[in-house]
């Protein structure tokens, strides 16, 4: 038995394992652990609880609050008001439930919650059915490939380059090792993908095609023209900012085949990245092969509207080789945060935030091409988020913006090596103009 009673593991089971994988103990199995516990831990002496608040108060206060930063920066992650009321309803004891609702009759504030936001994702996303949501855009994405491949029984699919990085990232990740390839787009002067060079790669084994609306440049793809050219078991993917759907079209009235993206937009903070939420949509005829949960609304045995979980095919539940997907999940709390925001909008304040998102990025663009330091790298139509080429080094930029608290452009060479002085720049709804004037003006005392 092991030295340790809440160890299930015994010495000759220890000693079984080293010897599998080559190393003679423990100790040597965690060498590259930093020797922290040689010597005394540096723990400070125990306070009161005044003194630790007093402390932690001041440690606090060291933090930069993104509320006192002009920012121009998106990349996946938006600086959108998130109105008082969201984060209060969301915080009712009757919404922070047991986290999975398996049984229903104790769920239904919870399940119809869900059914409510996967009604609104449907009907923004122009599609007929929504799970109940995922990790992420990025893993809604992967699911959305393997999806297809259930469908159709292909192994190959095309991804648009100006898809965001870290979504092919963790597209790869989720279907090379199953067996499936990936194989990219390129894009033309315009920042959209090239018709010609998707044509050329089409053939028997794509399962699917990858587009943004927009895409990682803020670049509006033509969704109905790539539509048409795609065979009929070709299934469209495309990875929507929920944001820019109060709009443009909804990708389904567009011929798209499964909608995913990140709901981050939707009422969640940024949070340094996380957590937020993928959003999933298909059509009713390939609702059996989406990955998830769904929520049905039925009635109770005394007649009365009832919710319960109609569909989750996940491997809790069946044999892990029938299971839809082996890891995915529903983020309930972020998807409730999205459900009251997007009520509490509506549609046509949904739509305003929208058009002050675009409206804003193009005002923004204007003034820095005047400055004659930038120049536009894409001609396409863009909605929040626009590239320039810069002739003010980018880090050196970002720097000095910093120094006058704003927080400037993604420069593209932390995902493309290439891309030297080009800044992906952003505005938002809470980018006011004086800020725009401050960072134009700014810009222009720059050699």
């Amino acid at each position: 038995m092991s030295n340790f009673s809440y160890l299930p593991h015994t010495e000759e089971e220890i000693k079984e394992m080293l010897k599998t994988i080559g190393v003679d103990s423990l100790e040597e199995l965690y060498k590259d652990v930093p020797q922290l516990y040689k010597e005394e831990l540096n723990i400070p002496k125990s306070k009161s609880e005044i003194e630790v608040k007093r402390e932690i108060k001041e440690m606090a206060s060291l933090n930069a609050d993104i509320s006192e930063y002009g920012m121009f920066r998106g990349a996946g992650v938006y600086n959108h008001y998130i109105p008082s009321l969201v984060p209060q309803i969301a915080g009712k004891r009757s919404f922070l439930t047991a986290y999975t609702p398996y049984q229903a009759e104790v769920s239904q504030g919870t399940l119809q919650m869900m059914f409510e936001f996967q009604t609104m994702i449907a009907e923004l996303t122009g599609m007929e059915v929504s799970n109940a949501s995922m990790y992420d855009g990025a893993s809604a994405m992967a699911e959305a490939i393997l999806m297809s491949a259930r469908v159709n029984k292909k192994n190959k699919t095309l991804i648009a380059e100006t898809i965001h990085p870290e979504y092919m990232e963790v597209a790869k990740t989720y279907v090379e090792p199953q067996g499936f390839s990936i194989e990219t787009i390129k894009h033309t002067d315009s920042g959209k993908i090239d018709i010609n060079d998707l044509k050329s790669k089409l053939n028997d084994d794509i399962n699917s095609v990858i587009i943004g609306y927009p895409n990682f440049y803020g670049v509006i793809e033509n969704i109905k023209k790539i539509k048409e050219i795609l065979p009929q078991k070709v299934m469209l993917i495309v990875v929507a900012n929920p944001m820019a759907l109060g709009i443009l079209e909804a990708p389904g009235k567009l011929g798209a085949d499964i909608v995913v993206g990140d709901g981050q937009p939707l009422g969640n903070p940024m949070a340094f990245g996380g957590p937020s939420f993928g959003f999933f949509a298909v059509n009713k005829k390939d609702v059996r092969k989406m990955p998830g949960r769904i929520i049905g609304e039925t009635v109770d045995e005394d007649g009365k509207r009832a919710f319960a979980m109609i569909l989750q095919t996940r491997e809790q539940h069946i044999r892990r080789a029938k299971a839809t997907s082996n890891i995915c999940s529903n983020h309930a709390h972020n998807t409730l945060l999205a459900s009251i925001y997007m009520t509490i909008m509506g549609k046509e304040g949904f739509s305003e935030v929208s058009e002050q998102n675009y409206h804003k990025a193009h005002y923004l663009a204007k003034k820095l091409i005047e400055t004659e330091k930038f120049e536009m790298a894409f001609s396409g139509e863009f909605f929040n988020e626009f590239v320039v080429k810069s002739k003010i080094p980018v880090d050196e930029l970002n720097k000095k913006l910093f120094e006058e608290k704003m927080i400037g452009p993604l420069h593209l060479t932390k995902f493309y090596k290439e891309k030297e002085n080009y800044a992906l720049f952003c505005a938002t709804e809470l980018t006011t103009k004086e800020d725009i004037d401050y960072l134009v003006s700014f810009v222009e005392g720059l050699i």
